[in-house]
């Protein structure tokens, strides 16, 4: 029998508008996942750079208002640049502590956010990114979409990890993308907390026979500035949940190991066994024994999509 690695989900809310003190949040619960014997943590989706729950960006249908602007200027500070120091400190804390880190951001390109996650890796630093292929509602407002030059996967000792973002997980071909590529240690990072969550990401586990590691914020509406423009509860309700989390981690069989996990930060743990993906694979592996290519194909287009090319 192979020997069962350990791997840590964080649920945790960014201090939104200030990306360099939630690095350092990121560096300590890298340090404390670290302490318990983890050999990969998933963080949620735009820990690093924040996600602007409740915010419209003064965007009705066919209007743009000046407040709105105002707003995305503000995010657009705070989002990241992988060349800058606050993935610097996150990428010195994987090394320091040996340990593979799946984390999700908002990436700032010259004047276009995306919502991504960077995969760092304890020797190699920043090793890869997958940027969000289809933002959801609002977020198509604020966030660039991805291309299929950015669906990457990495061994780790945990085995092979990969991520899908939030409500890319309801799409079956991304899935079936992700289970072509050998994916043992499904990453979704997500700002989805309902209920429903749960059944998706036992379905997934099922479908994929892999583990399936969901990483959601818990912020409140105090967490925010007072003048922050939040559409769900005002200034004077810090009280009022925004993000309950909902984190969890899912066997290959579809058995909840740990989580879900409501109303407060924290993080989970759970054992992973190449075993125990070979197992559950007698009787379904979807891009095996249990395809039927002669009647469904899929065809993934991995080349990087420029608006410009110069011959």
């Amino acid at each position: 029998m192979q020997s069962a690695k350990k791997v840590a989900v964080v649920q945790a809310g960014s201090h939104p508008f200030d990306p360099m003190l939630t690095a350092e949040k990121g560096a300590r619960l890298i340090s404390e996942a670290a302490s318990k014997k983890a050999t990969v943590v998933v963080f949620p989706e735009a820990f690093l750079g924040g996600y602007p729950k409740g915010a419209s960006f003064g965007s009705p249908v066919g209007k743009r208002t000046e407040e709105g602007r105002d707003e995305f200027l503000r995010y657009y500070r705070s989002a990241i640049d992988l060349d800058g120091p606050e993935l610097t400190l996150i990428t010195d804390a994987a090394q320091a502590h040996n340990l593979f880190v799946v984390m999700g951001v908002i990436e700032r390109t010259a004047y276009t956010l995306y919502c991504t996650v960077l995969y760092i890796d304890p020797e190699q630093g920043l090793v890869g990114k997958h940027r969000k292929l289809m933002p959801t509602g609002g977020e198509r407002i604020i966030w660039g979409f991805g291309d299929g030059s950015t669906l990457p996967v990495f061994k780790t000792g945990a085995g092979t990890v990969g991520a899908v973002i939030c409500w890319e997980n309801y799409m079956p071909m991304m899935r079936s993308a992700m289970y072509d590529k050998g994916v043992d240690v499904y990453c979704a990072p997500t700002a989805d907390d309902r209920d429903t969550w749960l059944a998706s990401m036992q379905h997934i586990a099922l479908e994929g026979r892999c583990y399936v590691l969901s990483a959601c914020q818990y912020l409140t509406r105090g967490d925010f500035p007072d003048d922050y423009d939040c559409l769900l509860a005002p200034a004077s309700e810090p009280e009022t949940i925004l993000m309950r989390g909902a984190s969890m981690i899912v066997s290959p069989m579809g058995e909840v190991l740990a989580g879900p996990l409501f109303n407060e930060e924290g993080i989970l743990y759970a054992e992973v066994s190449q075993d125990v993906i070979v197992r559950s694979k007698l009787d379904f592996d979807p891009v095996g024994h249990y395809a039927r290519p002669d009647v469904f194909s899929l065809h993934v287009d991995t080349e990087a999509k420029s608006p410009v090319r110069s011959d």
